[in-house]
Order: structure tokens, then C-alpha cells, then sequence
């Protein structure tokens, strides 16, 4: 199965809680929300309902000023379960306070994590007749 859906975005230094500008895991988590979401939407025409993660992995810090890209890939697809593996990267980091920045070639993996989306029952695209 191919199915996938990228978001990017930029880090809002706002959005930094800790020290040496670090971005929290919930950041990750809630656009791999937004790219599932995404998905679905592309699948089955509704936006789901998340279930849970079965794996989250924090491999490398997201920092403000950062631009990262959120993947989800479809894995397995149930009558209504949806099995989907997320991916964080970041592609720009800032290399200092006066605002350059660099393309990182090959993108950092940040947070990689597995989870399970199930489309309520009824709202599936082949019941829209």
C-alpha cells in the first residue's frame, strides 16, 4: 500500500518550552494528529478517530526556528482499522541567533511512531450512496 500524506511546517520559536530552544514530544504528536487526519480524509472521506500509538520513538530534538515535515503511511488497512506509520524530519535548522538557516541533506529523523485509526462504522466511502 502507497497511500501516504506529508505536511511541513515551520517551528515557531513560541512553540520551544525548553532550554537551547527544544520543541516538546506533544509537537510531534499532534501534527502526526493532523497528517493522520489528513489520510483518512483521503481515504475514506471522514476523518477518523485515533485510537492510540502501539510505538513512539524521540530520536533527535525539534527546535524553534526549525522546519520539519510530518509523513504518514498507510500500513494496513482493516474494514475500519487503519494501521499507520508516522515519521518527523527535520529539513532546515537555524545555524544562528541573526536568522541563517541550512537544508539539512539528508533530513534528521526525529520521531518516528506507529498508531491505529478506525473509521466509525456506516461513514466508510463505499456506504455513500
Amino acid at each position: 500500500m502507497s497511500a501516504k500524506a506529508i505536511h511541513r511546517r515551520y517551528v515557531a520559536f513560541s512553540d520551544a518550552h525548553y532550554a537551547g530552544n527544544l520543541v516538546d514530544g506533544a509537537y510531534a504528536l499532534k501534527l502526526f494528529g493532523d497528517v493522520g487526519t489528513n489520510l483518512s480524509i483521503e481515504l475514506d472521506g471522514h476523518e477518523g478517530l485515533f485510537a492510540g500509538y502501539s510505538s513512539v520513538e524521540f530520536l533527535a530534538p525539534v527546535r524553534g526556528g526549525d522546519v520539519v515535515e510530518a509523513e504518514a503511511s498507510l500500513v494496513r488497512k482493516g474494514n475500519r482499522s487503519r494501521t499507520v506509520d508516522f515519521e518527523l524530519r527535520v529539513l532546515c535548522r537555524g545555524t544562528d541567533d541573526a536568522g541563517h538557516a541550512q537544508m539539512l541533506r539528508p533530513p534528521l529523523i526525529a520521531v518516528r511512531a506507529r498508531g491505529t485509526a478506525v473509521i466509525p462504522a456506516g461513514t466508510e466511502k463505499s456506504s455513500w450512496n
